[in-house]
């Protein structure tokens, strides 16, 4: 049998090109990678926004929006929702345009923190637009330059202008005492009693962000062995905590009182208690002990408060607390003490 591998052509020493064998899959290859390549620029935000988190979707989403609000004043329309999923709407952005939104949301007096956060949220958004080639490397570069205001930066610009925060977040976390967390978790003989006991003990004992507490099912917490299984989203992880003795004990006197299939704490037509709902009853019960503004995320300091000064290992805190960092932690815990309490001189 003749060898098939003689009827081919020989290559061009010149070019490599078989003699009588057509370029056309290159070009076809070439015409492939162009239509990919223009696909992937136009759909960057989406692959960039499927790995991010749904909360920090949100933000972002409302973060551009106030950046469409500051361009409109400006006499530049663009639209946030396109902001937000069409790089093509970064088109011609500049430095001084992200450094105005700067200087703008200052004047309109929102919160240094605030700023800092809008102006991470338009650099990452920049960021995939140049990745798209909608945004020149040279104006890249200039963009990445810019930057907020540093916690010195901040103290001395709040120092000087009338406004420094708008909207309803509080500026101060609120400190509570033993005696105020005792009293929140031990609620009056009312109908809504057990249910307010068991959710306090959640946050100051354990905890739990607003986010978790309002996913928790009633099957989550286990009276035989006396721990609770829930879903950090965050984080995205599944942990198990063991239940303090009072927490226990409002658990077993609160769970016969709702379906045990149904969620922890139903709200409306039994449905789950949403975070809003949750935020607004913290409030009313702190605000029974004359706690002003009491949130979910108060007890949250408390409780990391109350386990450094009780010697919890910061890394068995990160880890109870479902932190990707030890950093957290040491920053939510309450400094406002003797602050060389455990310096030992020698």
């Amino acid at each position: 049998m003749d060898d098939p591998h003689a009827l081919l052509p020989l290559p061009d020493p010149r070019t490599g090109i078989s003699e009588g064998i057509s370029t056309s899959y290159d070009d076809t290859l070439a015409q492939a990678g162009q239509i990919a390549d223009a696909y992937t620029r136009q759909n960057r935000f989406q692959h960039y926004q499927q790995t991010r988190p749904v909360n920090t979707l949100r933000r972002q989403a409302a973060d551009l929006r106030l950046f469409a609000t500051y361009l409109a004043e400006a006499g530049v329309h663009r639209d946030g929702e396109a902001l937000f999923t069409d790089p093509a709407a970064w088109r011609w952005m500049t430095a001084g345009v992200v450094e105005g939104f700067l200087r703008w949301q200052a004047r309109k007096g929102y919160a240094i923190a605030t700023i800092n956060g809008r102006l991470a949220t338009v650099k990452t958004y920049c960021r995939e637009a140049h990745a798209a080639q909608v945004i020149t490397a040279e104006n890249m570069t200039a963009i990445t330059s810019v930057r907020g205001y540093s916690h010195k930066d901040g103290r001395n610009l709040d120092r000087q202008r009338a406004r420094t925060r708008v909207g309803a977040k509080k500026a101060a976390t609120v400190l509570l005492t033993r005696l105020q967390a005792a009293q929140l978790k031990r609620q009056s003989e009312t109908r809504e009693g057990p249910r307010d006991a068991l959710l306090m003990c959640l946050l100051l004992d354990h905890g739990l962000r607003c986010g978790e507490i309002a996913g928790l099912m009633a099957a989550h917490i286990h009276l035989a062995d006396g721990t609770l299984s829930f879903y950090r989203e965050k984080v995205d992880k599944e942990q198990q905590h063991t239940l303090t003795a009072e927490t226990l004990l409002a658990a077993a006197q609160y769970l016969p009182t709702i379906p045990p299939d149904g969620p922890l704490f139903p709200g409306y037509r039994g449905r789950p208690m949403t975070k809003r709902a949750i935020n607004l009853r913290v409030g009313v019960l702190g605000k029974r002990l004359g706690i002003t503004a009491l949130s979910p995320h108060d007890c949250r300091h408390y409780w990391v408060t109350s386990a450094v000064r009780g010697g919890t290992d910061v890394n068995a805190l990160q880890h109870a607390g479902g932190w990707s960092s030890p950093t957290m932690p040491l920053l939510y815990a309450d400094k406002s003490g003797i602050a060389n309490k455990d310096v030992k001189l020698g």
